[in-house]
């Protein structure tokens, strides 16, 4: 089972030093809010959940910010508080669970009925489609920008401006990566510096070997703000998504034969997106923005 899991691991590191070890975070860009995932003006009925014995969510431990275990050792993170929402706007509270599992574990236990719904990260592949029904994405994930901060292009006024003072140097990227092909399709007149891994890019942009990157948003977020990167660069203005090259989005994953509850879950993401209490839960978490 393809999952967009591998790409985000590697902020484990990042994220315990930066949140839940305590110490202070400072933001690398205005907060921005969460990019509207519905129509607000759309109506998504809500069904009729009497016959529901319980709604077990299942995730992993593993995954931060999204899902992870917390200094209490509780579990915790954008999804489980995201879950616990949806069942409070379901009115079904009392039969809400919310269990971890290891990834592998995820598609076999929602298979045989140790949960009705998955959210952890599990991408929509079209083999997935025909196995199991998915509700609509309610994050993309984008690709970002990261320059270093310096008089000119670090510390210009954003917008068009400072993204072409960006792209006439050359650009950072990680070799056989989608945010490589990405790069050389969205700007081809750019010139695309490689790296071998994500690690010798960073370390590249840090000291100055090159000016900008072009990597994962979510990533590129909690790396600036991080004591490894010790404020030495910022992201960019403008955030790119395409789900040719970066897929659907993060969606809840729940069995075929169950179209009322994949319809509920629509309903209570929709009616979180028009409330703003899904903003709100974004920005608990990525305090910084990934946009």
């Amino acid at each position: 089972m393809f999952s967009i899991q591998p790409i985000i691991r590697n902020i484990l590191s990042i994220f315990a030093v930066a949140w839940i070890g305590g110490s202070s975070v400072q933001a690398a860009e205005p907060v921005r809010e969460l990019p509207l995932a519905f129509d607000v003006r759309e109506r998504i009925a809500k069904p009729d959940l009497g016959g529901l014995a319980r709604l077990r969510f299942l995730t992993t431990v593993d995954f931060p910010p999204f899902n992870f275990i917390d200094q209490s050792q509780k579990l915790s993170g954008f999804h489980i508080d995201l879950a616990r929402e949806i069942c409070r706007i379901l009115d079904i509270e009392a039969k809400c669970q919310i269990q971890a599992v290891t990834f592998e574990e995820l598609q076999p236990a929602l298979e045989d009925g140790q949960g009705e719904a998955v959210i952890a990260g599990v991408a929509m592949t079209d083999e997935l489609r025909q196995r199991f029904a998915f509700t609509r994405p309610f994050l993309r994930l984008p690709a970002r920008f990261a320059t270093r901060l310096s008089p000119g292009v670090g510390g210009g006024a954003g917008g068009k401006a400072e993204l072409s003072a960006v792209l006439a140097k050359p650009i950072g990227v990680v070799a056989g990566t989608t945010h490589e092909a990405m790069l050389k399709a969205f700007f081809p007149a750019t010139t695309a510096q490689v790296f071998p891994a994500r690690a010798a890019m960073l370390q590249a942009l840090k000291a100055g070997e090159v000016n900008a990157v072009f990597s994962d948003g979510l990533q590129l977020s909690f790396w600036a703000a991080s004591p490894d990167a010790a404020a030495c660069c910022r992201l960019v203005d403008g955030a790119y998504v395409s789900e040719h090259f970066l897929g659907e989005g993060l969606a809840i994953m729940n069995r075929k034969g169950d179209p009322a509850l994949t319809q509920a879950l629509d309903h209570a993401l929709l009616e979180l997106t028009r409330s703003g209490r899904l903003n709100e839960i974004y920005l608990r978490y990525f305090p910084t923005g990934i946009y």
